[in-house]
């Protein structure tokens, strides 16, 4: 391998010829061959973002030449862009405050500014990586705004559409499903009856929660630790920086951050991004209750429930012709296993600040962002591959009301609870269906044919959302 080189303060290092990185960012790899994973890339575009923000900023108040801020500003935002990804090499498993990935940004972005002015790859001239790329700024400030930055943005365009039209997708089926009386279920066994709809309506509520949630992760995010430098006391950053660069920010992501109301809170403590899982886990949650009871609903179909038909994605056995499995479902289902693992992860790395600095910031960010990356993507599968293709099966649903011992509850109020008890152990020990037993009774029971067809109605006991005319009302 062709190979140049750089030095840093501990010396030179020979780094790859074509590598835009430098001597700091060649150490992390050799000291950091952990996992293969590179730190995620939304935090790289996020550094770019920070650092095209800084040296505009810096021009700005006369403290960076123009000509250098230009330069730092197009590498910049090639690095927001994706341009240079291959050039972010350092594992996640690194040192905890991120510098190892800050010294990567601003390497590769004073390389990158140096080619663009026509100089040699590491010359440092025209652009230092930390005299200039680095200008008022620390990892420990720099690295935490980028995991705010990048999980917001992930949040806002990944995440957020996805359960949006999860939810639409699910009340769209519960309207369509309306008028199909089921079964219910408590305990996994017979309750009275149910729409198919009202179910969906729930499964739909869910979701319209989750996008709340989203709303409250982002509002939690909002607040950026830049300008606090090492410490959280600003040392070699201009008063004016923070307010300014973060402005710089909210118009280029159209989302509305701020400057931190404590640095030092912001920076020692990581309560924001536990917060943050905490909703991502309240989420993936419900996705894994609506998705389990989906598969539970079309399982068999013959021998089981079978009270919908899941679309037929993929053949379900490698032995068993004709099988197909819920397998849209049992993805997102291990997706969400995983979502609860992350949740842990980034809570014991959150607990593991000491004193001004969180050491196990890329761990959290990660977790985060894989929690964010998979429930976006398994949820969206979900919704093309699984809901959108479910059919009600309105004939399996009206044999199982008929069959289930639950229906005498709507007796009650007509024969009261232990005659009521009574037909339905001899519907269980005979397996004559409670309106057959009742019908043979009726004098027995003091009521008319009228009276018990008014009782046993499935629509009847599906109050108090019965008047309802779509899964929209009421």
């Amino acid at each position: 391998m062709n190979t140049r080189i750089e030095k840093d303060s501990l010396g030179e290092m020979p780094v790859p010829a074509e590598a835009l990185y430098g001597a700091s960012t060649q150490r992390a790899v050799l000291n950091f061959p952990v996992s293969g994973q590179p730190v995620p890339y939304p935090i790289i575009h996020a550094y770019g973002l920070i650092k095209w923000a800084a040296a505009r900023v810096h021009q700005d108040l006369g403290l960076l030449a123009e000509d250098k801020a230009a330069l730092i500003e197009e590498a910049a935002l090639e690095v927001a862009a994706g341009k240079l990804d291959d050039h972010f090499v350092v594992d996640i498993y690194q040192t905890g405050s991120g510098t190892s990935t800050n010294m990567n940004v601003n390497e590769v972005i004073a390389n990158r500014a140096c080619q663009i002015a026509g100089r040699a790859i590491g010359s440092k001239d025209p652009v230092h990586p930390n005299d200039h790329v680095n200008m008022g700024q620390s990892s420990n400030d720099t690295f935490p705004t980028a995991i705010h930055l990048a999980v917001a943005q992930e949040l806002q365009n990944g995440l957020l559409p996805v359960l949006k039209n999860l939810q639409l997708g699910l009340a769209q089926k519960a309207e369509e499903f309306w008028e199909v009386l089921k079964i219910g279920r408590t305990h996994l066994m017979d309750a009275t009856p149910v729409r198919l709809g009202q179910e969906f309506k729930g499964y739909a509520r869910q979701m319209e929660h989750g996008v709340d949630r989203v709303h409250k992760a982002l509002k939690t995010l909002a607040e950026l630790p830049l300008g606090g430098t090492a410490v959280g006391t600003g040392l070699n950053c201009h008063p004016e920086f923070a307010i300014r660069a973060i402005a710089l920010l909210t118009d280029k992501t159209g989302l509305p951050f701020r400057e931190a109301g404590d640095h030092f809170e912001a920076q020692a403590a990581k309560d924001a991004l536990v917060e943050v899982s905490g909703q991502l886990k309240v989420i993936a949650t419900s996705l894994f209750k609506i998705a389990n009871d989906i598969r539970w609903l079309g399982s068999g179909p013959q021998c089981a429930i079978g009270e919908i038909s899941l679309p037929a994605t993929q053949p379900g056995s490698s032995i068993m012709p004709g099988k197909v499995n819920p397998v849209m479902c049992e993805s997102l289902m291990q997706v969400c296993a995983r979502v609860f693992g992350n949740d842990a992860t980034v809570t014991w790395c959150a607990a593991s600040g000491n004193f001004e600095l969180n050491v196990m910031m890329p761990a959290l960010a990660a977790a985060l962002l894989e929690s964010i990356t998979l429930m976006a993507n398994a949820g969206r599968l979900f919704q093309e591959r699984c809901i959108q293709g479910i059919e009600a099966r309105t004939q399996r649903c009206n044999e199982m009301i008929e069959q289930s011992l639950a229906l005498v509850t709507g007796l009650n109020s007509k024969i009261g609870y232990d005659k009521a008890s009574v037909i339905a152990k001899e519907s269980a020990r005979t397996g004559t269906p409670v309106r057959q037993l009742c019908l043979q009774r009726l004098a027995e029971l003091g009521i008319t044919e009228e009276e018990l067809n008014e009782a046993l109605d499935p629509a009847r006991m599906c109050a108090p959302d019965a008047a309802m005319v779509g899964a929209g009302g009421g």
